[in-house]
């Protein structure tokens, strides 16, 4: 009986005969599908896939004429992950002219609003001299991250240490505390970099707070794109489910606790979003043909509901690639070649 190659959602190898595949990606289907209440694969889904993961092929791609423009974010960080010593400006160039990146991202090496305040006058010297450098579309970007708030660092308290005393109602307050100066950061240092300059703004690991974060980072696009009309704003979230850590908190009349990719979009975009990035975690437990075929179900459901450009997660942890520092070629290449034609994607 032959056996197909494929890996874990650790990145370790492993190989399954035809039935085993087929169950995982039943399996990985239905299992998105019963959580975000939307349509499982098709049988045509299914044999696409089944196809895709017997190949003997160690990378594959898109076929001609499905090429789709690539976003990144961390742009001048992720180099010195690998002990490469250039400066930011240079790392741009690099992403540019030796790797062909479709668009390039200045970014602090905090990568957060709330600490690029302080040194915003800096930044915008940066990206008017980056401007002159490169040729591809400049974004800045940068996380709300809303846990530098927080007490001893910030100036309000825990809510992190307050909820397990059971002090949910001085927890949200906290909360509530902390979206409003959030969201005074994260307009003021977009707007400085838009001004100067910035081709856009991405609003990178958006909701790793849960719903406070996802609401601070609505409210401060929604300032931004009425006080710049046409201003461009990527939205990339940092799971596929918005956790209710405040659990009461609403936005244009929708609950943002428990929302999947298709709803999240849809709140995205009326916020003003240009670009939305969803989500989809790598389960470690799993094959990946079982992430990936969940990963379709999820990105597909928000594909149909938007409607603006969406550029689904694809890393280290994300969009069925392996929680691994160097995501292998053979498994990620997959990943991306469905998820672009079977979801009709926009970019990655």
């Amino acid at each position: 009986m032959s056996k197909n190659y494929t890996r874990m959602g650790d990145g370790s190898p492993v190989e399954l005969t035809d039935a085993e595949l087929r169950k995982d990606l039943e399996d990985g289907a239905n299992d998105a599908a019963d959580r975000g209440k939307v349509p499982s694969l098709t049988e045509e889904d299914y044999k696409y896939l089944m196809e895709l993961f017997q190949r003997k092929d160690r990378f594959v791609g898109v076929d001609v004429g499905n090429e789709v423009v690539l976003t990144y974010d961390e742009g001048t960080l992720k180099l010195k992950r690998h002990a490469l010593l250039e400066d930011r400006l240079q790392a741009l160039t690099i992403y540019e002219r030796l790797f062909g990146a479709d668009t390039i991202e200045l970014c602090h090496v905090d990568y957060s609003y709330k600490p690029v305040k302080p040194i915003v006058g800096y930044e915008q010297g940066s990206l008017e001299m980056a401007l002159l450098m490169t040729h591809a579309p400049l974004l800045y970007g940068a996380m709300p991250n809303l846990g530098l708030y927080t007490q001893p660092d910030g100036p309000c308290p825990n809510p992190m240490e307050l909820l397990p005393q059971g002090k949910i109602k001085e927890a949200r307050e906290s909360y509530e505390a902390i979206i409003k100066d959030s969201v005074k950061d994260i307009v003021f240092a977009s707007a400085a970099m838009h001004e100067s300059g910035a081709d856009g703004i991405n609003f990178d690991t958006v909701g790793a707070s849960g719903d406070p974060d996802f609401l601070a980072s609505l409210l401060a696009m929604e300032q931004l794109t009425t006080k710049y009309p046409g201003m461009a704003i990527e939205m990339g979230m940092a799971g596929e489910f918005v956790l209710g850590t405040h659990g009461d908190l609403y936005y244009d009349g929708t609950r943002l606790a428990g929302l999947y990719p298709h709803g999240q979009v849809v709140l995205a975009e009326k916020a003003g979003a240009t670009i939305f990035g969803p989500v989809v975690n790598t389960n470690t437990d799993r094959s990946i043909p079982w992430n990936l075929a969940r990963t379709v179900v999820f990105v597909r459901a928000c594909s149909k509901a938007a409607k603006i450009p969406v550029h689904a997660n694809m890393g280290m942890g994300v969009g069925a690639v392996p929680v691994w520092d160097y995501p292998p070629v053979d498994v990620l290449s997959r990943a991306s070649k469905a998820l672009v034609e079977l979801c009709d994607l926009d970019g990655l």
